[in-house]
């Protein structure tokens, strides 16, 4: 195969390290990969990407530690105004009544009865202020307060052996994490925080993950051993995304 040169690529690579978050550079190993390939179609770079991030998720997975809390901090750090960040505009941010909401469950759940916002509040409550980093490259301090979600899976009858937890939202967006990972101490199912545009009335507050595995504007939860994917993550982003 003939090799060409480097400056062939640039378009791959400029998707890799996007797509990869690898803002720092790519591995020697990668961009020999690249000059060695045709790369005549996307296919071939997306099997690549697929083939990279699915390594980097194991890596992420096999270094999580479980026990580990993310750093906490003061109320007078927290950021004002907190910054709003979604794949839409703030003008598009769903309105949802409070009064009618239900929390929808399914999966690998004994007890899938819907939940309303007055059942979780009457749950005890915990709060923590946080550090949310967003994958575009800034990061803000925020306060949530909400039901610990190992306790709100235990109570619910969720088989923590499941490999996965999922999120839907009214928003359309949907997302997943690892269940180790759904049971750390500091990962909430938040009712409280800054502001309604931010997720009301429910989203998850995981602060050993990047922002985009915090879904907003939560309907369902549900628990599965099939990889659920998430609005991002089918898109090229690496599934862990550990912060």
């Amino acid at each position: 195969m003939k090799r060409s040169g480097l400056s062939t690529f640039r378009p791959q690579i400029a998707r890799l390290e996007r797509r990869l978050f690898l803002k720092q550079g790519l591995s020697l190993g990668a961009l020999s990969l690249l000059s060695g390939c045709t790369l005549k179609d996307d296919d071939a770079v997306d099997r690549l990407l697929f083939a990279m991030s699915r390594f980097n998720d194991k890596m992420q997975a096999a270094l999580f530690d479980p026990a580990k809390l993310a750093p906490t901090y003061t109320e007078a750090e927290i950021a004002t105004p907190f910054p709003f960040n979604a794949y839409y505009e703030e003008k598009d941010v769903p309105r949802i009544d409070s009064e009618t909401y239900r929390l929808r469950l399914s999966g690998l759940i004994a007890d899938k009865r819907p939940w309303s916002l007055s059942e979780l509040r009457a749950l005890p409550q915990a709060s923590q202020i946080t550090r949310l980093v967003c994958v575009e490259g800034w990061s803000a301090i925020g306060k949530w307060r909400g039901v610990l979600f190992r306790d709100f899976l235990e109570r619910i009858g969720a088989d923590l052996t499941a490999r996965y937890v999922g999120f839907r939202c009214a928003d359309k967006y949907y997302s997943s994490i690892d269940m180790p990972s759904a049971l750390h101490p500091q990962t909430l199912l938040a009712l409280d925080f800054t502001d309604a545009k931010y997720g009301d009335p429910l989203r998850l507050r995981i602060p050993t993950k990047l922002g985009f595995k915090n879904p907003k504007f939560i309907h369902e939860i549900f628990v599965a051993n099939d990889y659920p994917g998430g609005y991002w993550e089918d898109k090229g982003y690496n599934w862990f995304s550990g912060s």
